[in-house]
């Protein structure tokens, strides 16, 4: 049994290894955090790190989890408006900054070490991003499923990090990211804006109602009925090219 005292030293001492990792992180790069080298950073033995963090995946997970929530505040990014597409656009210009800003700490979060797999932090942003356009799809305004509009916009926002990171800074288009983020929009909107009435297309509607029977439950529906009826929506929102 751990005792109140006991979990604060050891939330004590995972605190100090991933700080020290992240140092050794930003200042050397990633070939430098050997678990070898973290210990003897957080002045601890090399064990404690795999009792802490399973292994060195545990430990680079916890690092990348550490440089989203340091440089990449939720608060900041989740901040609602009136406009939720502004809300996606100012979401998106966080990204890239934060990618092109802090590269070591984004590549962790982002770059996938193996496939099949996401990084804790990863999934994180991408759940924020989707809680921002589940309310363009609950205001009318996507022509596509929240899955699929989510999918795209991350894609195309993560594409855009890493290709501008594989550049000399001298060398890259200031105006990429804004173009990019912008045709994004209008893929996922059918070019509506916030101003405008939303598009009577069948994507729109069938992405509106999806989401608003999802939040009020369907009372009048069976669970059946209510999954084959949401399946059906988020067909006809992901196959609506009007």
């Amino acid at each position: 049994m751990v005792t109140g005292a006991g979990q604060q030293s050891r939330e004590g001492a995972r605190d100090r290894v991933v700080r020290a990792a992240a140092a050794l992180l930003s200042r050397e790069g990633p070939d430098a955090v050997s678990t070898r080298a973290v210990a003897a950073a957080a002045g601890i033995q090399p064990p404690t790190i795999f009792r802490l963090f399973g292994d060195k995946d545990g430990l680079m997970e916890a690092v990348a989890a550490f440089g989203l929530s340091k440089y990449l505040p939720a608060k900041e990014l989740l901040e609602a408006t009136d406009d939720p597409l502004a809300d996606l656009a100012r979401a998106w210009d966080l990204h890239v900054r934060f990618g092109l800003c802090q590269p070591v700490f984004y590549t962790l979060a982002f770059g996938q070490s193996r496939p099949g797999h996401v990084t804790a932090a990863g999934r994180e942003a991408v759940a924020g991003l989707q809680q921002i356009m589940r309310r363009a799809a609950d205001a009318g305004l996507l022509r596509m499923s929240v899955e699929r509009a989510t999918a795209l916009m991350h894609a195309n926002g993560t594409g855009v990090v890493f290709m501008l990171l594989g550049m000399p800074p001298q060398e890259r288009d200031p105006g990429l990211s804004a173009t990019a983020r912008d045709n994004v929009l209008a893929a996922v909107t059918g070019g509506v804006r916030q101003a405008e009435r939303p598009a009577g297309g069948v994507g729109h509607r069938a992405t509106a109602l999806r989401e608003a029977l999802q939040g009020s439950g369907a009372s009048a529906l069976s669970d059946g009925e209510r999954i084959l009826l949401t399946e059906w929506l988020k067909r006809l929102a992901d196959t609506d090219t009007g």
